[in-house]
């Protein structure tokens, strides 16, 4: 008889100081270290069919990169290379790995990018060699008020991005947010019990210079703090338009937050309450989950052919080469916005320099694991939070889990509205308007190839 099977690893991977830190439009080296990044990794089995889902505290890794990690994996331990699953928590405290997507001149160091690629291959090999029988069980909580859509139609009619806490020309926010806390318990029969929680917004809630695992590594701890015979894994789900702030506070909303260079506030101290939201979500439905014995493990990478957003006007590409210039002469005052408007337009500008040869199209890998009843989607970038409403809505499974940054990173997915209203995500995207209908689209052709 087939049994199904459950196996954990945690590895350590935080980096040493003086690494490049990722995430924002200028330098930051690491100082010091708030807490440890990690790579937990969840291995599931059935028979001779296994796959890797792996919770990496990380950016993002663009896809050549993510292709070298995997295949190395893969080589190593004899999975297949769609069977893994890589997705970045995107927490921005944590080493530039690779090439910097935008910044041709940024590279992060080498010996920790090539150290990164052996963790992730230990952490696959160690929960390989965990692996026991187990029950899986599923179920959805809530955590409110945590995340926030972040783009805004402002009083005169302009759209921004991030406009600043109590800013009295907002009119009204662009979208929803999804609080919706996905939850997988596995209970197996020796060592102790795997759950795994995946939840939308941006890990971005503290800034400066100290290496730390955001939010996600608060998850993570929390939970083990409350159920100490269990192993905690977060994955961050559909994120690109919503981040942790709340642009009309009342209250104590405030504690624990600072107002920083972007007109957004950050504070270690609300990741932290972050995390304990996110961990009353599991809470919630601890006791509660819907148990099963999977029947099967699969895995799906299909590869779509995106369009690539260029701008041929000679008149635009001057100006934003001229912004380019500036921006990594370090001249930024000589830009004429602030705050997340000059964010805005430097990531507009080195995107308009970045692709005026080309390419035309861009390929893009969407991933896809089933497990039983459930399944994983992974998509290689920032999807809208439309994105994983469709797919989770259209979704011919029990339970989906939308993975932002899975494979790969290769920017935004904004709605086609989103382009006609602007604002930084759509105006610094590689791809063309469509790109998120399309994802919806394919992912869903995925998922319904997984359920057959």
């Amino acid at each position: 008889m087939t049994v199904f099977k459950a196996g954990f690893s945690r590895v350590d991977i935080t980096p040493p100081l003086g690494v490049s830190i990722a995430g924002y439009f200028h330098d930051r080296f690491a100082s010091g270290v708030l807490d440890n990044l990690e790579v937990n990794t969840l291995v599931v089995e059935y028979g001779s069919d296994k796959a890797a889902l792996i919770a990496l505290d990380n950016l993002m890794i663009i896809q050549k990169q993510m292709d070298e990690y995997r295949n190395k994996i893969s080589a190593e331990t004899g999975l297949p290379y769609e069977s893994i699953f890589i997705s970045c928590s995107h927490t921005h405290n944590a080493p530039l790995i690779g090439q910097d997507q935008l910044v041709e001149t940024r590279f992060g160091d080498a010996l920790y990018t090539d150290l990164l690629g052996r963790k992730l291959s230990d952490s696959v090999k160690m929960a390989l060699a965990d692996c026991q029988p187990a029950k899986m069980g599923y179920a959805t909580g809530i955590a409110p008020n945590i995340s926030f859509i972040r783009r805004f139609r402002m009083k005169d009619g302009s759209i921004r991005t991030n406009p600043g806490v109590d800013n009295p020309d907002i009119d009204s926010p662009i979208g929803r947010v999804d609080e919706r806390v996905n939850v997988l318990r596995f209970v197996r029969e020796k060592g102790p019990e795997i759950i795994l929680a995946n939840f939308g917004v941006h890990p971005d809630t503290i800034g400066g210079d100290l290496i730390s695992a955001d939010y996600p590594g608060f998850v993570r701890r929390e939970t083990e703090k409350i159920f100490p015979n269990a192993r905690c894994l977060f994955f961050n789900g559909v994120e690109g338009d919503v981040n942790h702030v709340n642009v009309h506070p009342t209250g104590g909303f405030k504690n624990g937050l600072q107002p920083m260079f972007d007109d957004v506030d950050r504070g270690y101290e609300h990741s932290a309450y972050m995390g304990r939201v996110i961990t009353g979500a599991i809470l919630q439905v601890y006791d509660k989950v819907k148990f099963t014995k999977p029947d099967c493990v699969k895995a799906v990478q299909i590869t779509i052919n995106a369009p690539s957003n260029m701008t041929e006007d000679p008149d635009e590409l001057s100006l934003a080469k001229k912004y380019v210039d500036l921006h990594l002469a370090g001249k930024d005052d000589e830009i004429p916005y602030k705050g997340m408007e000059l964010t805005t337009v430097v990531a507009e500008s080195l995107r308009m320099t970045q692709l005026k040869d080309g390419p035309r199209e861009f390929s893009l890998y969407l991933s896809g694991i089933r497990i039983g009843e459930i399944a994983f989607l992974g998509i290689p970038g920032e999807p809208f939070t439309e994105v994983g409403f469709a797919i989770k809505e259209k979704s011919p499974f029990d339970l989906t889990f939308p993975c932002a940054l899975t494979n790969g990173a290769e920017g935004y997915y904004p709605t086609m509205q989103a382009y006609i209203e602007g604002g930084y995500e759509a105006r610094s995207s590689y791809f063309k308007s469509g790109i998120a209908e399309l994802i919806i689209d394919k992912s869903l052709n995925l998922l319904e190839s997984l359920y057959d």
